[in-house]
């Protein structure tokens, strides 16, 4: 057998050894999720055949003709038994596009469907495209909203716009593209909410000023549109706001689409703060009405996870990012997040679990004083319970 040969049969040999590697759920905590020792996708796990030319004659030293840089902000459904990751795969050229990984019990051995996905572009095409929320909607459509970045035709090369884009499907293979949602600014992080509200189309939003900074952005926006197909927001107002020296006081962000429960809607975000090496992502939740969903009825003090150990280090250090979960019919939420925007992760909990966590946990007091007066009245609690 040439040496050729022998090369390629290793490559496929130690990639089914990834792909087919049993996740174990490590045992610390904080008693609300429970984290995997493994990602769930890496760049490694994108197929061979799409990063080698597997013809000899054509790739005579078979080295890598297509380098994948990281796989991370995967939108996430169930369809037909199967966990799905709508994931960003970025290449070594810095453009990224999405592409479905699917694994029968949302643990481990994800595998990528053969090709991406190609989606259509809009009226004005877009240089990059990222960061996809899915929506099963009472529509009957799977829509993806997601980011989508271009140019903004000034001489700075590093300057750009972000604006939200929408495509939705059946199947997740084919898509149809709508236009981008109209809206004063920029946009990132919107996500569809799964029902009409008063017959239209509910959006939570992330309104900035620049392609980087919120600027005046205030938080997470609420918006109701009429017509999907031609969204554009009139009227928006902002229902989690920023605030000094919390998790979220540079910017905060919608991350999937809220599950509903019989207590209300549960919410994930990000919250970005900055620090002595940058700014630090984590995640927190708060939970909405059922009757309003876009009133807050629960709002858990801090994060429920941020970057631990190995998940701090990679492409942009210090992050955690999520915009994909699953709820499983027995009440198990799968949470599907990235770390440092190079590797997708999975956490799994339960409705019960993050109702009590977001339904009894303090809130945020907004100063070290209340802090104090928060801590003191658990502790007069717990004592009064062991002596």
């Amino acid at each position: 057998m040439s040496t050729f040969k022998n090369k390629l049969e290793q490559l496929f040999a130690e990639h089914e050894v990834l792909l087919s590697r049993k996740n174990e759920p490590l045992i610390s905590g904080n008693g609300i999720i429970t984290r995997y020792k493994y990602p769930v996708v890496t760049a490694e796990h994108t197929p061979v055949f799409w990063r080698y030319d597997l013809n000899e004659k054509t790739n005579p030293f078979l080295v890598e003709r297509i380098g994948i840089n990281a796989t991370m902000n995967s939108g996430a459904i169930k369809l037909d038994g199967k966990y799905l990751l709508v994931v960003r795969v970025e290449g070594v050229d810095r453009k990224s596009f999405f592409a479905v990984a699917e694994s029968s019990n949302g643990i481990d051995n994800f595998r990528f469907w053969d090709y991406p996905i190609t989606m259509p572009e809009d009226l004005i095409p877009a240089t990059n495209i990222y960061d996809m929320r899915l929506t099963v909607h009472e529509d009957g459509w799977i829509y993806g909203v997601f980011c989508a970045e271009r140019h903004d035709g000034t001489n700075d090369l590093s300057s750009a716009t972000a604006t939200a884009a929408i495509a939705r499907t059946k199947d997740l293979k084919k898509w149809e593209r709508l236009p981008d949602l109209q809206t004063k600014g920029q946009q990132r992080n919107v996500v569809l909410h799964p029902e009409f509200v008063d017959g239209m189309y509910a959006l939570y939003t992330r309104p900035q000023d620049g392609f980087i900074d919120a600027g005046s952005g205030g938080g997470i926006g609420w918006a109701l549109v009429e017509d999907i197909t031609h969204a554009e927001i009139r009227n928006e107002r902002i229902i989690d706001k920023r605030y000094y020296h919390t998790i979220k006081e540079v910017k905060n962000g919608e991350g999937p689409h809220p599950l509903k429960t019989s207590a209300g809607w549960l919410h994930l975000a990000h919250g970005v703060r900055g620090c002595a090496s940058g700014l630090r992502y984590v995640l927190y939740m708060y939970m909405t009405s059922l009757e309003d969903p876009a009133e807050i009825i629960g709002a858990p003090a801090g994060y429920i996870m941020a970057p631990m150990g190995d998940e701090r280090i990679g492409d942009v250090s210090n992050v955690l990012f999520s915009n994909g979960w699953i709820a499983d019919e027995d009440g198990t939420v799968f949470i599907y997040y990235a770390s440092s925007d190079t590797r997708m992760h999975v956490a799994t909990s339960t409705i019960d679990r993050l109702v009590d966590y977001c339904m009894n946990t303090p809130q945020d007091g907004f100063s070290s004083y209340a802090s104090v007066l928060t801590l003191k009245k658990m502790i007069d609690k717990n004592l009064s319970l062991i002596k």
